[in-house]
């Protein structure tokens, strides 16, 4: 049985100067999203140890002029692929993000896709609030665009 398509789906595709090896590693840590993603507020890591599926992050965000917290877990942690899905009693959502490397020759391909679904009396919002989601993730969008040209660009094990 396959899922029903959320009620919200944003996907964006960037170029980057850094390898995709940094891009993941900086994104699976989900507390850095205070750096690249324009609604969060904070975002800390709620398990003690090394980040990995099924690390949880309380993630407090600015969404439509209101604050809402949602408990993210890392749902899917591979080389090339992170998945991190979030839920509170009004909302599920989901960022799901690839690093491959670039067709350009180098730095990395990122295909960011963000769903978000309302629960119960929520849902009556969705229609609204689809504007407002679209308008968020190009911020975010030129957010990560910049953090992620930041990073390092050269891969594990290069020199300097």
């Amino acid at each position: 049985m396959t899922r029903p398509e959320p009620a919200i789906v944003v996907e964006r595709t960037l170029e980057v100067t850094a390898p995709p090896e940094a891009v993941i590693a900086y994104l699976r840590d989900f507390g850095n999203t205070t750096e690249w993603d324009d609604g969060t507020v904070s975002c800390e890591q709620v398990d003690d140890g090394p980040i990995g599926v099924g690390t949880r992050f309380r993630n407090v965000s600015r969404f439509a002029g209101r604050e809402t917290e949602l408990t993210y877990t890392l749902v899917d942690d591979r080389p090339d692929h992170v998945r991190f899905e979030g839920r509170n009693k009004t909302a599920r959502t989901a960022d799901d993000i690839t690093a491959r490397p670039s067709a350009q020759g180098s730095g990395s391909r990122v295909d960011y896709r963000a769903e978000l679904d309302f629960v119960g009396w929520a849902r009556i919002l969705t229609p609204a609030l689809r504007l407002v989601f679209g308008r968020l993730a190009d911020r975010t969008e030129r957010q990560l665009q910049t953090v992620l040209d930041d990073l390092p660009t050269r891969g594990p094990g290069s020199a300097a």
